[in-house]
């Protein structure tokens, strides 16, 4: 590990694709620092002191700590992974979204367009909702101009983070938004580092040992595949003649990563968002969404799943692939091409996607459940909890996947073997 960190600072490409993004980094936890106009940070965080276990405190995880400031990233990324999510949902429903999605860049491009179009409306929604939720709880004394005002920098601030986001895609290590929800998550790890030192036995003795099987299961699983044999056909390309071989399809017994996590992550900030505006639910919501209730876990857990099942079938298509092979002479041992090759796919990859589901609900909720019934401390379910290891671990190997193939190019040995 060590040594591929020292080859991969040699390559000027690799080292300045890093400092660029530590660099994105460095910025994003400044601007988590800098409070919103006409705002008391001080007021808000003693408000959020005394709401430990609620669903606030949980979606301040996901911004770095930045929404108990009511910093100008106080809403993080999340409105744009909500974008994103219902744009996915729209594509099944509104057939240009879908033909769109068949154009390729050009096709894909668009879509981006309207996800960030959606983002900023998302996140006007939100920041009032939040603006209003505080001046309600009598810890921000604004007027209509300074709500106003409010609203358009935190607004900006994401629209900001969004353009963070994909400059760190193109010209940094990759994930971006993945990369800005990792490092949010990891700015609450040492409080609960902390609180686990600082804890009783029992937290002291089991919280390792829950940490440590929830990190080797991820591994294990997110590496985990089903190798699918392809023979090819001898055919002529031209004047030349192709030598047929034997390869194979790897298809991941969790293709969908941890994006179903942090989808259902984003989604379970509606409840407290609605809440704001009608406060008849502010009670129900927080009685019934806080992050360890049995309510909350049951609805996570339904989530992830169905997320799973959805991501992956927008990720890969049976039908594309089996065309893709009979088109270039491939075809599966003991499996005709065509329909019924599409057919076999779609039935390895449907039982495949079950316990790989399976998984990420289970891994997101158990943990949480030991530490809200096993008498850990807030702290230390909020930073260290399922869900927010999963999606740390889960973001780490997908980052260390591309930094991966930016060394095999470079016939450099890799380091995930």
């Amino acid at each position: 590990m060590l040594s591929w960190l020292a080859n991969a600072w040699r390559v000027p490409e690799l080292r300045r694709r890093i400092l660029f993004t530590f660099f994105v980094l460095a910025l994003y936890r400044l601007g988590s620092w800098i409070p919103a106009p006409g705002v008391d940070s001080s007021a808000i965080k003693n408000y959020f002191g005394s709401r430990g276990g609620t669903l606030l405190s949980f979606l301040n995880v996901f911004s770095g700590g930045a929404l108990a400031q009511f910093s100008l990233f106080a809403l993080g990324i999340m409105p744009y992974v909500t974008a994103s999510i219902i744009l996915q949902l729209m594509t099944v429903v509104i057939p240009r979204l879908s033909e769109l999605q068949k154009e390729g860049e050009a096709g894909y491009a668009r879509i981006n367009q309207y996800t960030r179009y959606l983002t900023v409306g998302l996140a006007a929604a939100q920041s009032l909702g939040y603006s209003i939720l505080f001046r309600n709880q009598h810890v921000l004394s604004a007027n209509a101009g300074r709500l106003v005002l409010i609203v358009v920098t935190l607004t900006c601030g994401t629209t900001a983070l969004m353009w963070l986001g994909e400059q760190i895609t193109k010209r940094g290590i990759g994930n971006g938004i993945s990369i800005l929800i990792f490092a949010s998550i990891l700015t609450s790890a040492p409080l609960g580092i902390s609180a686990w030192y600082n804890g009783g036995p029992t937290e002291k003795i089991f919280f390792p040992l829950i940490a440590l099987i929830v990190v080797s299961s991820v591994v294990f699983v997110q590496e985990g595949q089903r190798k699918i044999p392809i023979q090819y056909a001898k055919r002529m390309v031209g004047r030349r003649m192709t030598s047929g071989g034997a390869t194979y399809l790897p298809l991941r017994v969790n293709m969908a990563g941890v994006i179903p996590v942090i989808f259902a992550a984003a989604l379970l900030a509606f409840p407290q968002t609605i809440a704001t505006y009608l406060k008849g639910t502010q009670s129900f919501v927080n009685n019934h969404f806080q992050t360890g209730s049995l309510l909350y876990l049951g609805v996570e857990a339904l989530m992830i799943v169905v997320f799973t099942y959805f991501y992956t079938a927008v990720q890969f298509n049976p039908v594309d692939q089996a065309d893709n092979l009979r088109k270039y002479g491939g075809y599966i041992p003991g499996i005709r091409p065509g329909p019924p090759t599409a057919k076999y796919l779609d039935s390895v990859l449907t039982r495949l996607t079950l316990p790989g589901s399976l998984f990420l609900a289970t891994v997101a909720v158990i943990p949480s459940i030991f530490i809200r019934y096993g008498g850990f401390s807030q702290a230390t379910s909020r930073a260290l909890g399922g869900t927010s290891v999963l999606i740390a671990v889960g973001v780490a190997l997908d980052t260390m996947r591309q930094m991966e193939s930016q060394m095999m190019m470079r016939n450099y040995e890799g380091f995930l073997k």
